[in-house]
């Protein structure tokens, strides 16, 4: 582990108000080395240089604690990150809060097979890594309405995601977006979806990314009732007919 890595992860996640354990510093950059090396034969991210990983990836992933700040002591915590790619958030916040458990469902099952690699490699105990699209998984026994929080980093428009990921958090659980930029007029087009899906809006959480210019927003969505059995649509639907249309 660098010293540079070491200093700016250190600074970073100060002022998100954490601090991590020699082991999960050593766990972070174990993560960006094998995040580096496989992206070299498979396109996981075009963000690769060391800080810009730490500010991008793995800041911005822990910035989940800006919408949840009592998430360190939740215990006996389930969590999905639907569209998780390269693993993000979801391998960060394990890293992070070692007691919640995570699952991370993608579609590419090349993905899927780095992820399990990930966490051999780094010794992560109860994440389940998920091949699958989220309108077939979202619709399983075992997967609907059992998440306490459901999280996507991933580029959709809210509609859509909102009809992905809804289905998968039970009642009072939370779905959690990141988003980025003035998403005002997104907000306002998904009102519908949100109604119909069993949510209900909360407070949007506004911020910069730590030493960036770099703006993101994380929209708390609340489930307060049952997300309707016809829903998630088949695939490709959410996306070609958002629900806020």
């Amino acid at each position: 582990m660098t010293d540079t890595f070491l200093k700016q992860m250190s600074l970073e996640l100060g002022e998100l108000g954490l601090s991590l354990d020699n082991r999960q510093m050593e766990q972070f950059y174990l993560y960006y080395e094998m995040l580096v090396e496989k992206n070299k034969v498979m396109n996981l991210t075009a963000i690769t240089e060391e800080s810009d990983v730490v500010t991008k990836h793995f800041c911005d992933s822990l910035s989940l604690l800006k919408a949840f700040p009592e998430l360190p002591s939740f215990s006996d915590f389930s969590v999905i990150d639907v569209g998780t790619g390269a693993g993000f958030p979801g391998i960060p916040l394990k890293i992070a809060f070692p007691q919640i458990k995570v699952t991370l469902l993608d579609s590419l099952n090349k993905r899927i097979h780095f992820l399990e690699e990930v966490c051999n490699a780094l010794g992560l105990e109860h994440v389940s890594c998920v091949h699958g699209r989220a309108e077939d998984i979202g619709r399983m026994e075992g997967h609907r309405e059992v998440y306490d929080l459901c999280v996507s980093r991933a580029v959709a428009n809210m509609s859509s995601l909102l009809e992905y990921c809804m289905p998968f958090v039970k009642k009072n659980g939370y779905f959690v977006p990141y988003k980025s930029g003035e998403i005002e007029a997104e907000l306002k087009s998904a009102e519908r979806a949100v109604g119909i899906l069993g949510g209900e809006l909360e407070k949007v959480v506004k911020f910069m990314l730590p030493g960036s210019d770099v703006s993101r927003c994380l929209v708390p969505v609340k489930k307060v009732k049952n997300t309707p059995k016809k829903y998630p649509r088949k695939a490709g639907m959410p996306t070609k007919e958002p629900l806020g249309k």
